[in-house]
C-alpha cells in the first residue's frame, strides 16, 4: 500500500516543501529511509517506532520504504517524525485519512511516547505553504505563538500523535493565525527598558555623540582607546538608543532566530534590534556561518542589529577579512560542493580595540611598553580595506581622576534615542519621496549624488582632506554619508560646513595608524614615549 503526504524542509534561511512517500509491501520486517537523509532523520524510524506502539498503534511488519522527495535535495533534522508516523499508520490501513492528507502539511518532531515536541524554523516554512498556496498546516503546540505571526493559514497545533490523527479526522477545529495574533508582538513598554543606560558613561562627550551619529544613519564604528576608558561600556550601551525594529524587519529576524533554533516557544515577535557579542576566540563558522549543514553565524544573527567585537584585532585575520564581503553587501554566501546558500546579514558593526598590545601607545600619562615590531604586527591583523569599511573611528581617552569624580554625565539613552528615530524618520520620508535606501549608512552611488551635494569652499575642503589623509574612494563616500547623517539629525535637508567637517574628524584615527606610527627620533603619538 502507498501513501503521500507533505512536510517541510528549512535550506538556510529559506524553506522547501518536501513530498513524504510510505510504501508497505510484505516481506522480511526492513524499515528504509531514501532521499538525502541526514543522521537526524535516519534515526526516525526508532522514534516513530516507539510513538506508535506507546501511542496504542501497532507498527505494520513488512518491507516499509520512506521516500523524501525530491530525492537529490539534501534533508536535515527531525521535522519528518510526524509525517512519517502518520504515514505510516495510513498505509497499515489503522488510519482511514480518506484522502485529507493531501490538503494538510505536516511537522513536528516525535517523542518516544508519543509528544509532539517544537522544531525549528517554522516560521519560513510557513511563508513557504503560503507561497505554495497551501492554507492547512498540522503544527506542534509549542510553536503556536510563532505561526501567528503568517497570516491566512487554517493551523493545527497538535500535542500527541493522536491529536494529530484527530485532525485528519475532522475531529480538532483549526486556529487561525493572522492579525489577531500578530498583535501580541507589538511594542509594549518593555520592548523599551534595558538594564543600562548611556547616562551611566561620564565624560566622554565625543564618544557618546559619534555613537548617536553612528545609530542614526546605521553606521559602522570603531572605538579605540586605552584600557578602561569605556569603550565596551559605551558599545554595550548602544542597543538603548536604537529605535526598535518594524514589522517587516521583526518578522525578518524572527524567522532567522527560528531557523537557527535562538527563538524560544513563549516569545512572539521579536521587537529589540539583536545586539550579538562574541568573544574573541569563536570559530570563523560561528561568526560567519556555514558548517556541513550550513547554519545561520554571528553575522545573520546580528542582522536589523549590531555585531560587537570586543578587542577587534584579538580576532583571527581570517575572520576580520572574511567580514568584508557582509558589510560591504548585507549578506554572505556560503558555498559548498553540492549547495549554495545566502544568508542575511545587513548588521551595524561595533568594534573596540587598544591602540597597541599593552593598551598605552595614545596614553599621556602612563608609558608604552611595546617595541615598534609588536605594534606593527598588532596592526596587521586591521587591513586598510577592512578599516576603509568602517565609516566612524573614535580615540576614546581616558579619563583622569578629577573627570570621574566631576563629570556630568552623559545624556539619558531615551533622549538621544528620541534624535535617532527622528533622524531615522527623516531619512525614511526623504526615501520614499524620491527613492533610495532608508538608512544613510547603505545610500547608493546615485542617492548620494542627489542627497550629497557640497558647495564650492566645501569641496575644496574635502580635497584637502583626501590629500591629508590619503582617502580612498570608499572612505571619501563613507565620509559624505556620514555628513548627511549629521544633517539629519538637525533635520536639514543640505550638508553644511559644520557637518562635512564634523564627519571628517571620524577619520583621523586610520590616519594616525596607517601614516606613521613613529617620527625618525623615535617618537611615538603617545606624546612623551621614546623606544
Amino acid at each position: 500500500m502507498f501513501r503521500r503526504l507533505r512536510s517541510a524542509t528549512v535550506n538556510g534561511v529559506c524553506s522547501s516543501i518536501i513530498e513524504v512517500e510510505v510504501d508497505l509491501k510484505r516481506g522480511l520486517p526492513q524499515q528504509t529511509i531514501v532521499g538525502l537523509p541526514d543522521p537526524a532523520i535516519k534515526e526516525a524510524k526508532d522514534r516513530v517506532n516507539s510513538a506508535i506502539r506507546n501511542s496504542g498503534f501497532e507498527f505494520p511488519l513488512g518491507r516499509l520504504t520512506i521516500n523524501l522527495a525530491p530525492a537529490d535535495e539534501k534533508k536535515e533534522g527531525s521535522i519528518f517524525d510526524l509525517a512519517i508516523a502518520i504515514g505510516v499508520l495510513s498505509v497499515s490501513g489503522q488510519v482511514e485519512t480518506d484522502g485529507a492528507l493531501d490538503s494538510f502539511i505536516v511537522l513536528g518532531e516525535l517523542s518516544l511516547d508519543g509528544r509532539v515536541r517544537p522544531i525549528h524554523g517554522l516560521l519560513a516554512i510557513l511563508e513557504a505553504a503560503n507561497e505554495k498556496g497551501v492554507t492547512s498546516v498540522i503544527i506542534p503546540q509549542g510553536n503556536m505563538k510563532e505561526a501567528g505571526l503568517i497570516s491566512g493559514l487554517d493551523v493545527y497545533p497538535v500535542r500527541r500523535l493522536k491529536d494529530a490523527i484527530e485532525v485528519l479526522y475532522g475531529t480538532r477545529p483549526p486556529e487561525k493565525s493572522g492579525p489577531e495574533n500578530v498583535k501580541t508582538g507589538c511594542p509594549t513598554a518593555s520592548d523599551y527598558e534595558y538594564s543600562n543606560d548611556l547616562a551611566e558613561v561620564k565624560g566622554q562627550s565625543y564618544a557618546v555623540r559619534a555613537v548617536e551619529i553612528a545609530a542614526a544613519g546605521g553606521h559602522n564604528l570603531l572605538l579605540i582607546g586605552s584600557p578602561g576608558s569605556g569603550k565596551t561600556m559605551i558599545a554595550s550601551r548602544i542597543p538603548t538608543i536604537l529605535p526598535l525594529m518594524t514589522e517587516e524587519e521583526s518578522i525578518e529576524t524572527t524567522k532567522i532566530y527560528s531557523v537557527a533554533g535562538l527563538l524560544k516557544p513563549e516569545t512572539g515577535l521579536i521587537r529589540k534590534r539583536p545586539f550579538r557579542a562574541p568573544h574573541h576566540t569563536a570559530s570563523a563558522v560561528s561568526i560567519i556561518g556555514g558548517g556541513k549543514n550550513p547554519i545561520p553565524g554571528e553575522v545573520t544573527l546580528s542582522h536589523n542589529g549590531i555585531l560587537f567585537l570586543d578587542e577587534f584585532p584579538e580576532f583571527k585575520s581570517s575572520i576580520i577579512q572574511s567580514l568584508r564581503q557582509p558589510v560591504e553587501s548585507g549578506s554572505i554566501a556560503i558555498a559548498r560542493a553540492d549547495s549554495r546558500l545566502v544568508f542575511p546579514a545587513r548588521f551595524m558593526l561595533v568594534a573596540s580595540m587598544n591602540p597597541c598590545p599593552c593598551g598605552y601607545l595614545f596614553d599621556t600619562e602612563r608609558l608604552c611598553r611595546c617595541s615598534p615590531a609588536q605594534i606593527n604586527k598588532y596592526y596587521m591583523k586591521l587591513s586598510g580595506p577592512i578599516l576603509d569599511r568602517i565609516d566612524i573611528q573614535v580615540a576614546v581617552k581616558p579619563l583622569k581622576a578629577f573627570e570621574l569624580v566631576k563629570s556630568q554625565a552623559s545624556a539619558r539613552s531615551k533622549e538621544i534615542r528620541e534624535h535617532v528615530v527622528r533622524a531615522r524618520e527623516f531619512q525614511m520620508k526623504r526615501s520614499e519621496q524620491k527613492g533610495g535606501t532608508k538608512l544613510n549608512a547603505n545610500m547608493d552611488t546615485a542617492s548620494l549624488k542627489r542627497y550629497c551635494t557640497l558647495d564650492g569652499d566645501m569641496e575644496s575642503i574635502l580635497f584637502t582632506a583626501i590629500k591629508k589623509y590619503r582617502l580612498s574612494a570608499r572612505s571619501y563616500n563613507k565620509v559624505l554619508r556620514v555628513a548627511r547623517t549629521i544633517s539629519d539629525l538637525d533635520l536639514r535637508d543640505r550638508i553644511n560646513k559644520q557637518d562635512l567637517l564634523e564627519a571628517l574628524s571620524y577619520r583621523e584615527v586610520e590616519h594616525i595608524l596607517y601614516s606613521r606610527p613613529y617620527d625618525s627620533q623615535g617618537y611615538g603619538y603617545g606624546a612623551h614615549v621614546k623606544r
